[in-house]
């Protein structure tokens, strides 16, 4: 695929009918069935475990049920090569799979409902993690069909619609399962939440049929078959390939408990508890996490790189699966394919870095109520907007200029945070702030999706989306978990008369409550760390130009890229 929708494509009606293509009713059932279980394995499960008895320890180590999400692409090419027994025949390579991901999550989710966390905790935790992967597995293949299945320009569309159903999905998996186990109990609960799955396998078998999957073939011609000596070494390969999934997931997480239990387990109890204490430092631990990030992918290809000297068909096989699909990006995407990386890496930047936004919230002096109603009610309600904004401008202005539209979003949007700050808890500035910000980055994402899916090709297309949704958030996790030293350290020197001292005049007409509770905590005066926020949505805005700038340059690289003459086209 390639992003030839920088010119419009429709009118303001027509790309306003697609939404009610069937296509996009279709994608609306699978995001449903794609968010589902995500809230079911992590947050409502919670709940459920903490009414059995269980510590908040044991509780939060099923937060890593949801790991999958993040490591999907390492699976994701026995997605785009392996077929579905008698399935595939009957409804294709991507429906086939989506049937068979959908019904093993609805079995997990009933396993779910027949365990019991007092009597047996560990068995809970297995179905709990099985239905994160099968999951994780399902959206793999969604993506990949809504991909297929569609035009460049009808790509924001679907994004829109699977959004919105994930968002739906959502809201029930967080309410209802709640009411049904108050009505009756918890095994009613999740059982009534596996028979909602039937959405989503009535969506992918009302789906239209994606073009034809032509498997990429993976030339092992002359390497001898050698049974005996391959068996070690794919026993020693898939080993290493779990080791390194295992790092890159602690690191991707935050979380070490699942490496550390390993460790334990092999006898290495010293290892394990400098593993512990090397994450939970502060604020160093994030640097460790995101060198394990590193570590990680870095033993994944050490286990796909051919042995040094001798052909061998694991090390032919794995370096296929796995290094495929990225030369074939590199190949077509010449002389601007790290551009692109960079572009999906810095393009939410400017929004994944506002992790502190409650806590800003409450020291403005807003109420919870106030915060729940405006950010959980209208900012749903907006978002909602935002997305369906971003699907019609793809199909009305084409894809290209609305990403460069998508580019200014965030870095407008934390601008009027900045004016907020100023505002105090004024309820009005509230809705506007929030209400910007939401539509912003509801926009911005849809148009971020339906870029990454032009950047597939037919054979690698579930591989290579799963890599760039993986990639396009691993910056922030870094960047993020420094925003409340931003704030305080820039605070600090409004008060000690540094750069920032002049930006406290901007705070001395707001009520005295106003950054009040907040200032104490941090040991500045309330005028100072309403400076020091200023600081924080300022730096947050200089983060969107580089997104705003990569936009631009790689809009006009990739034009010139599709406009070469034919005989001078980069190969597909």
């Amino acid at each position: 695929m390639t992003a030839d929708a920088a010119e419009p494509r429709r009118g303001a009606l027509g790309a306003l009918l697609v939404f009610f293509e069937r296509r996009s009713l279709v994608m609306l059932a699978l995001g449903f069935s794609a968010g589902l279980p995500n809230l079911l394995i992590f947050d409502t499960l919670s709940l459920w475990l903490r009414e059995a008895g269980l510590s908040l320890k044991v509780i939060s180590i099923f937060a890593l049920a949801t790991l999958a999400y993040s490591l999907k692409f390492l699976w994701a090419p026995l997605v785009d090569r392996t077929q579905v027994p008698l399935l595939t025949r009957w409804l294709g390579h991507r429906r086939s799979w989506m049937l068979a991901t959908q019904l093993l999550v609805m079995l997990g989710l009933w396993a779910i409902s027949g365990a019991d966390p007092a009597r047996n905790l560990a068995l809970m935790a297995a179905f709990a993690a099985f239905v994160g992967f099968t999951a994780s597995t399902q959206d793999i293949v969604i993506d990949a069909w809504r991909i297929e299945a569609a035009e460049v320009e009808k790509q924001g569309a679907m994004a829109a619609a699977y959004q919105w159903g994930y968002r739906i999905a959502m809201i029930v998996a967080g309410a209802a399962p709640l009411v049904l186990a108050d009505q009756f109990n918890w095994h009613v609960s999740y059982a009534a939440m596996a028979a909602l799955m039937a959405v989503g396998i009535t969506g992918a078998l009302a789906a239209p049929r994606e073009r034809a999957h032509a498997i990429r073939p993976i030339h092992a011609e002359g390497t001898p078959a050698r049974p005996a000596l391959e068996l070690p070494e794919w026993l020693a390969r898939l080993a290493l390939f779990a080791l390194g999934a295992l790092i890159l997931g602690s690191g991707l997480a935050a979380d070490a408990s699942l490496l550390a239990n390993v460790m334990s387990g092999l006898g290495m109890t010293g290892t394990a508890g400098a593993i512990t204490a090397a994450w939970a430092m502060k604020p160093e631990g994030v640097y460790v996490q995101l060198l394990a990030v590193v570590v990680g992918l870095g033993v994944i290809v050490l286990a796909a790189c051919p042995l040094p000297g001798v052909r061998t068909r694991p090390g032919v096989y794995l370096a296929a699966a796995l290094g495929d699909p990225l030369r074939d990006f590199f190949v077509r995407y010449r002389g601007v394919a790290a551009l692109i990386l960079a572009l999906i890496c810095v393009y939410r930047l400017s929004d994944f870095v506002l992790n502190i936004m409650n806590p800003f919230y409450a020291d403005l002096g807003f109420t919870k109520t106030e915060i729940a109603e405006v950010r959980k009610v209208f900012g749903v309600v907006m978002t909602v907007i935002g997305v369906g904004l971003g699907g019609w401008s793809v199909a009305r202005l084409g894809l290209m200029r609305s990403l460069v539209i998508g580019a200014f979003a965030g870095p407008i949007s934390n601008l009027v945070f900045a004016w907020l700050a100023m505002q105090g808890a004024d309820l009005p500035a509230l809705f506007v702030a929030i209400g910007v910000d939401n539509i912003a980055s509801g926009f911005s994402g849809t148009c971020l999706i339906a870029y990454m899916s032009s950047l597939t090709s037919l054979g690698f297309t579930a591989t290579q989306y799963a890599l760039f949704s993986s990639l396009y958030a691993l910056p922030g996790k870094l960047i993020a978990s420094q925003s409340g030293r931003i704030v305080e350290s820039s605070a600090a020197t409004a008060d000690s008369g540094g750069v920032f001292t002049p930006l406290k005049v901007l705070f001395g007409g707001l009520p005295p409550e106003a950054y009040a509770t907040g200032a104490a905590k941090s040991a500045v005066t309330p005028a100072a760390l309403g400076a020091g926020y200023v600081v924080f949505f300022l730096y947050s805005t200089a983060i969107g130009v580089a997104a705003i700038v990569l936009a631009f340059v790689v809009a006009a690289r990739q034009r010139r890229l599709e406009q070469q003459p034919a005989a001078q086209a980069v190969p597909a």
